[in-house]
């Protein structure tokens, strides 16, 4: 085992169970809200296990997602909204459960969390169909077009799943006013996306074949 690389992912998880626990908790005013504790569970316990299976097969894909620095200056405003706008949904989903805004019914956070995990499976699937898949928009040495499974259907199924990931976050939470912030994905990731066609066109070989051959970006018949 890298013990070096094991020890920095161990870091950002700890660092990322801390901020999410603290954006959700402090407004919230309490540790007593289950929705909290029940997506803080999806969320990180996969994630974990994910880096140890990775950490013991694919160290290097570990190392590179874990290294990962954006260098598009496009794609570090994408991401800097982003963080925005998780920083918001989290904080207001915790001020309406203080404040006992409306909430989504019980229900409402079982559905959210079923297509949270379906969607951690669906990314998982995209991971292992394409190795060249990064945190970053770039070309990387090797790289050719992955067109097979996911990819033979829509461009970007990794941002296919992140959309209901990231939007059926609020839906655990059971909050509608911070679902209605998540919506802001939505032209986030456009504008990643189109960025992100517009570099691998002009830098790796066959991939405006590809956006020929596969018309469709996240979703089929839709965009």
């Amino acid at each position: 085992m890298d013990t070096k690389l094991f020890i920095t992912a161990l870091a950002k998880v700890a660092a990322g169970i801390l901020l999410v626990g603290a954006l959700l908790f402090v407004p919230a005013g309490t540790l007593d809200w289950w929705q909290a504790w029940l997506l803080m569970g999806i969320l990180f316990i996969p994630m974990i296990t994910a880096g140890f299976f990775m950490l013991a097969k694919a160290p290097d894909l570990l190392r590179k997602r874990l290294d990962a620095r954006e260098e598009e200056g496009e794609q570090r405003v994408v991401i800097a909204l982003s963080g925005l706008m998780f920083l918001a949904a989290f904080v207001v989903a915790g001020l309406g459960h203080r404040f006992g805004w409306p909430a989504f019914p019980t229900w409402v956070t079982w559905l959210g969390a079923a297509l949270f995990l379906a969607s951690y499976a669906l990314y998982g699937v995209v991971i292992s169909e394409n190795k060249f898949l990064s945190r970053t928009i770039e070309v990387q040495d090797g790289q050719h077009v992955v067109d097979t499974g996911l990819y033979g259907i829509v461009r970007h199924p990794m941002y296919s799943s992140t959309l209901v990931l990231f939007l059926s976050m609020p839906l655990v939470l059971g909050s509608p006013f911070a679902f209605v912030i998540m919506l802001v994905y939505i032209p986030i990731i456009v504008k990643r996306i189109l960025n992100e066609e517009k570099v691998l066109a002009e830098g790796l070989e066959g991939y405006a074949d590809y956006l020929a051959r596969v018309p469709w970006r996240l979703i089929p018949h839709i965009w």
